[in-house]
C-alpha cells in the first residue's frame, strides 16, 4: 500500500510539477522522486525499463524526454518542499512539494 501511494504521488509530481499533500507523504516522496530522475539522468534503455517498471508510459516519456535533461547540470535536491500550515479539518501539516526549475 505504502508503495502505491509513492507512485501515484511520483505519477502526479512529474506530470504537473507541484502538488499539495501532507507534510509526511511529502518527506517520503522526496527520497522515491529523486532516485527515479537519478535513473532518467543517466539515461539509458536499462534505466528507462527500470522506471517503466514503476511509472506508466506517458510519465516514464515525460521524465526522460523533458524532466531529466533540465536537471543534466545538476547533482542533486531535484525538488523543494514548502511548508503551508495546518489543515483545518484534522489538523495535518500540509506541504507543497515541487520539481525544481
Amino acid at each position: 500500500m505504502r508503495e502505491a501511494l509513492l507512485k501515484s504521488l511520483a505519477y502526479s509530481l512529474l506530470t504537473h510539477g507541484r502538488i499539495n499533500t501532507t507534510e509526511a507523504k511529502a518527506k517520503e516522496l522526496r527520497g522515491f522522486a529523486e532516485k527515479i530522475i537519478t535513473y532518467a539522468k543517466a539515461g539509458g534503455l536499462s534505466k528507462r525499463r527500470l522506471v517503466a517498471g514503476i511509472l506508466p508510459k506517458q510519465a516514464v516519456k515525460k521524465l526522460f524526454e523533458e524532466i531529466a535533461p533540465g536537471f543534466k547540470d545538476r547533482r542533486g535536491g531535484y525538488t523543494r518542499i514548502i511548508r503551508l500550515g495546518v489543515r483545518k479539518s484534522d489538523g495535518a501539516n500540509m506541504a507543497i512539494i515541487e520539481l525544481v526549475k
